[in-house]
């Protein structure tokens, strides 16, 4: 592994950089099927996975939920990446995003947003709002490695 364009340690190195072999994963999908697929998927490739059927369970168990306070530390929940599905009823992956990325103590975990769709405003949308990837689904165990690849080296 080449470490040559690290001049500083990349916001998502550093937040990957003290997980070991098992990164934590919470994966947010409001269809079932999906995310047993993805929980699957990621527990192939050595992490560590957490599921979440909505962003707002998603946002409880991250420690966002109810009156949007930093409560991480009562939870005790440390995710090292957040990969949610951008379609969900209630609140879509995009508000998620916004919302862990307005969070003091979250707004470092990378987010990678995955949809069926193929919609190139929607992708600039979130990768503007601090989106790490936009994945397109189904994802595949060639798409994981690909992305736990990227966690593991630097990038910005």
């Amino acid at each position: 592994m080449d470490g040559g364009n690290c001049g500083s340690r990349s916001s998502m190195e550093k937040v990957m950089g003290d997980y070991g072999d098992q990164p934590h994963v919470l994966a947010v999908d409001d269809n079932l099927i999906d995310r047993k697929l993805i929980e699957k998927l990621l527990k192939n490739s050595s992490c560590k996975v957490t599921t979440a059927e909505n962003g707002l369970r998603a946002l409880e168990y991250l420690g966002l939920g109810d009156d949007g306070r930093n409560n991480l530390d009562t939870k005790g929940s440390k995710v090292n990446l957040i990969i949610t599905d951008y379609c969900m009823p209630g609140m879509t992956g995009y508000e998620l995003l916004k919302k862990i990325k307005e969070s003091s103590i979250m707004k470092e975990v990378p987010v990678v947003i995955m949809s069926s769709e193929n919609i190139p405003a929607r992708i600039n949308k979130c990768l503007e709002e601090g989106a790490q990837m936009f994945m397109l689904k189904p994802l595949k165990q060639s798409d994981v490695k690909k992305l736990r690849s990227k966690l593991m080296n630097c990038r910005s």
